[in-house]
């Protein structure tokens, strides 16, 4: 029994070993390449942390992937809590699978305003998925990100890609500013709405309209059957009163049951339809060249707002102009004035 202990706690220390071992960026986007799950989950973890080590080893990580050429699929879908997008993207993505296509969801879960934790429950939520060869789910804490979309997704997606995965599914928490945020990192944006919830005319709002190149009508089934097909055709009436996109394209509506497998390929349809429209008219190259353009432009955001308050001088001052602002001592706009020039300073 005592050897037994000895060999598990030896083994422990030596995986604490390894995990305290920085990975070799060439060696992990090499097996990642390969289609090896578990080198994708740590590489997607190392670009994810909040480490400044560990953020030249991310760098070199992306660099190394970025020279693999891929031709990639990456749609967004958005929706209120409750229309079903788990099982909409279980159904959706099985039915991709099965087609010969390797599809990657990247689930970004709500993360708590008051203990910072997330639920990273889509794996449960999408079991048989989960299960498939050729699926990979990755839930990942929305934390303190705008609208709810993951500070990372951008990265995530692109070694996904590297990995092999053609279809990219990107899930959004369906809350706040997420559907911009996922607008301006996908080829094609999905908006799935529920009939006979009363959020019809909700859902007929210019920005929406204007982001999405298709709206679902999802749990078109049972009694439900009637309320879809009413709600798609008063999307439709609406979608007339908005002009095409640039590329000439203009929102089509469908209806769906998740549940019933009914209507999905119809959905994957549109968006191969749309895709293919893109790519002859240039407008996808275009499309993707502003993607990296707002990769650039986020990531020196994030850079920028890391440094500023990991400066331990800032958070002194911070804690301090804090309880100022709270007793009216002092404004937030004051306060956030003298913070900036203190930091303007110190970089001088």
């Amino acid at each position: 029994m005592t050897s037994t202990k000895n060999t598990h706690a030896k083994n422990a220390v030596r995986l604490a070993e390894k995990r305290k071992t920085a990975p070799n960026p060439e060696l992990l986007a090499e097996n990642l390449m390969k289609g090896d799950k578990a080198a994708l989950a740590r590489a997607i973890t190392l670009v994810e942390s909040a480490h400044t080590d560990h953020w030249e080893i991310a760098n070199s990580l992306i660099e190394n992937c970025l020279k693999k050429k891929t031709d990639s699929v990456r749609v967004g879908i958005t929706g209120v809590p409750g229309v079903g997008k788990s099982t909409f993207i279980e159904t959706l993505g099985k039915n991709l699978t099965a087609s010969g296509k390797r599809v990657a969801v990247l689930a970004v879960d709500p993360t708590s305003s008051k203990n910072k934790g997330s639920i990273l429950g889509d794996k449960t939520r999408m079991d048989e998925l989960s299960r498939d060869a050729n699926a990979f789910i990755r839930p990942s804490p929305a934390g303190t990100s705008l609208g709810g979309v993951a500070r990372k997704s951008r990265e995530t997606i692109m070694l996904c890609e590297a990995a092999g995965y053609n279809v990219i599914l990107v899930e959004t928490v369906g809350v706040g500013q997420s559907e911009t945020a996922v607008s301006s990192m996908v080829d094609f944006f999905l908006l799935l709405k529920l009939a006979g919830a009363g959020d019809e005319l909700q859902g007929i709002k210019r920005g929406i309209i204007e982001m999405a190149d298709a709206i679902v009508i999802n749990k078109a089934d049972g009694a439900n059957i009637k309320n879809a097909q009413n709600a798609k055709i008063e999307f439709k009436r609406a979608l007339q009163l908005y002009p095409p996109k640039d590329n000439g394209w203009t929102p089509k509506v469908t209806a769906c049951s998740a549940l019933e497998n009914s209507g999905i390929q119809e959905t994957w349809d549109v968006i191969d339809a749309y895709i293919s429209l893109s790519k002859k008219d240039g407008s996808f190259r275009e499309k993707r060249a502003a993607q990296n353009e707002s990769w650039l432009l986020q990531t020196i955001d994030n850079h920028l707002k890391t440094d500023f308050y990991s400066d331990k001088n800032i958070q002194a001052t911070l804690a301090q102009l804090t309880k100022e602002v709270v007793q009216s001592k002092v404004s937030p706009f004051r306060a956030a004035e003298l913070l900036l020039q203190q930091r303007k300073n110190e970089t001088k």
